[in-house]
Formats: C-alpha cells, structure tokens, sequence
C-alpha cells in the first residue's frame, strides 16, 4: 500500500512514495517555483505523476505538509511565510489537478506525526513536535492523531511572547515580529533569532551555524549566546509542558541539530514547570529533515502498519 507525501517549502518541493511497512521506496525534489501560486501547483501536481511513474502505479494517495494552514472560515490558506499561497484554495486546486482527495496539513504537524508514528516519539500518548529553523513552529499528536482546534493553529507556540522574561538580558520588549508585536518565541528562537542576538550582544554578524561552530571551539562570546539560547528555548517549552504534559517534545530544523540542547535545556526547564518532577523527554527527531515528508504521506492511515494517521 503505497501512500504520497510531499512536502511544499519556499525554496523547494520533496515528494516521496511511502510503502506500507513506512519505507522510502521512491523520492524526488525540486525547485520551488518562486512567487507564483500556480506554478507551484503545477509543479506539485508534475512532483506526483513523477513519483506514481517511479512506482508504476496511478492514483495513490497524497498528503501534503504546508508552510501555513487552512482557514477554517475561508477553506483558503493563512499563515504562510511563503506569501503567495495565502489566500489561495490550495486544496481544493490540488485535488483539481491531481483529480483526487488530498489531505493537507502543516509542516511542523507533518512533523510530530512522522516522529508520533515511527520515529523518535513511537509509542508515546502526547506528542509535541517543533521546528527550530527559519521561523519556529510546533504540532501536537495525541494517541496517534493530530490535534487541529477549530481555529487550526494548535501548537503555533512560536507566536506566544517568550516567557518570564529576563531584564538582565534586555529581553523586553523584545525583537519585533512581522505581525507587529514584540517578543515572540518565534524571534528569539529561529535560527536567523539566534544569529540576531549574538550581533546584538556581541556586536559581531554571524549564521547561527558559525555561532555553533566557534562555540565548539572555545569561543566565550558565541558560547554565551547559546548558553542565553538554550534558557529561553527552556522556558518557552516549560509553557508548553505546563499546557499539554507531553510524554516527548521532539525538535526539527536546523537549530535542532545541536547536541547540547538535549544535555543542557532540560536540566533548565525545571524551575519553570509546575510539577515535582519532570518526565517529559526532549529528543531530537529521528528522521531528521525527512520528517516532513514523512509526516504528509502519514496523513493517510494504513491499517496493516499499526498506526492510524488521520488528518485534522
């Protein structure tokens, strides 16, 4: 039982062809076409007739993980960093194009349903998974099912104000968000936040890779940026424990890829979660940037794995 996921970014588009054991048996990937709404789902629609040629078979179904969410007054897209789909019925001209039901979702749901399912967070009751990359997001499955809400933005933590603000830090008001409010999550905790606050503070212009990387090598100012980094991304998940008490909180995205987050931010949420003891286990995602994609094809269930998928 072969099942489609794709998974639609701003700089590109990946697609893979899921068996019904969970494994990869086809992938493919493309540019995004930049700026334009219908080319874009030209080019989906391509990816997909790509991959059923690859497998030999036609008609498969097809998840697709988005960069925002669907509207539940418009049926249109909202949300979206990549500009030119909000407003647009995405659904329903994919199904046009594909001639078929697709089930859409968002990327960081994609996510925490890919590592929900068999990844990282296998087996566990309450799922949330994050994206720490250009912008910061987060999906939450519960007993293998993803939560939605009726305003379709469950687990959108990244627009929240970082919590418990530091003054000693000059973290109020805080960096200003493109909604026009000051101290998201989402500005302190991407990547392009964490680069942000080493200039800030250290008056130097680096990638938050570079940030990482002379940290490692014994430089104190870079390393005192991630010190400041990790007890933010500490707080801000100690809000979301307190809110839904997760078996696993699962990171993504390229901040993600740090080894010391999974040492350092959970010996510094205590203090912040309203509890004794902290069960809560922060991991890194199995599948790494293959999550995504992973997670849309999971939007369509497949009885004979075990794991029952459903879209919100």
């Amino acid at each position: 039982m072969y099942r489609i996921g794709i998974d639609l970014g701003g700089t590109k588009i990946e697609g893979v062809v899921m068996g019904a054991d969970s494994s990869i048996v086809a992938r493919r990937r493309i540019a995004t076409p930049a700026g334009d709404y219908a080319a874009t789902v030209a080019a989906c629609a391509g990816l997909v007739a790509r991959l059923e040629g690859e497998v030999g078979r036609t008609g498969l179904r097809v998840g697709f993980g988005t960069p925002g969410a669907i509207s539940r007054r418009t049926g249109r897209m909202k949300n979206c960093n990549s500009t030119c789909l909000n407003g647009q019925p995405l659904k329903q001209d994919l199904e046009l194009a594909l001639a078929r039901e697709v089930r859409l979702a968002n990327d960081a749901d994609c996510l925490a349903l890919s590592e929900a399912s068999d990844g990282a967070a296998a087996g566990a009751a309450v799922v949330f998974g994050v994206i720490l990359g250009t912008g910061v997001g987060g999906g939450i499955v519960v007993d293998g099912s993803l939560l939605s809400g009726p305003n379709a933005i469950a687990g959108e933590w990244g627009h929240n104000p970082l919590p418990w603000p530091r003054p000693e830090w000059d973290e109020v008001p805080g960096p200003l968000n493109f909604d026009g409010r000051h101290g998201a999550i989402e500005n302190w905790l991407s990547g392009v936040g964490l680069a942000w606050d080493h200039e800030r503070v250290g008056g130097e212009r680096l990638s938050g890779e570079d940030v990482a990387r002379r940290a490692e090598q014994g430089d104190a100012a870079c390393a005192a940026t991630l010190s400041r980094y990790e007890d933010r991304l500490a707080r801000a998940l100690a809000h979301v424990i307190n809110l839904i008490d997760p078996d696993v909180i699962v990171l993504g995205g390229g901040v993600s890829k740090l080894a010391r987050l999974y040492r350092h931010v959970p010996a510094l949420w205590d203090p912040w979660v309203f509890s004794d003891r902290v069960e809560t286990r922060l991991v890194p995602a199995r599948h790494g940037d293959s999550s995504g994609v992973r997670g849309a094809a999971w939007l369509w269930p497949v009885e004979s794995s075990g794991f029952h998928g459903r879209s919100p």
